[in-house]
């Protein structure tokens, strides 16, 4: 059992059924979590803030690309 890092209700996670990396959803306020360690295990909240800076990044790559097409 561990707790949310977000609103603290328990969430029953088996430390040999997860996987570092691994996101799982809170069943009580939903948020999305990350599983950052697994012995013990250790949640961690993944703020909208952070996939908006990975969707920018994302897209910056692409027009980086796009643009090395046009030149070549």
């Amino acid at each position: 059992m561990v707790r949310c890092p977000e609103c603290a209700a328990e969430i029953d996670v088996d430390e040999d059924e997860v996987e570092e990396g691994e996101i799982l959803n809170c069943p009580e306020c939903e948020v999305e979590i990350e599983v950052v360690q697994t012995h013990p295990v250790r949640l961690n909240v993944i703020s909208e803030e952070e996939e908006d800076e990975e969707a920018e990044e994302l897209e910056d790559k692409e027009v980086l690309d796009e643009e090395e097409e046009e030149i070549e």
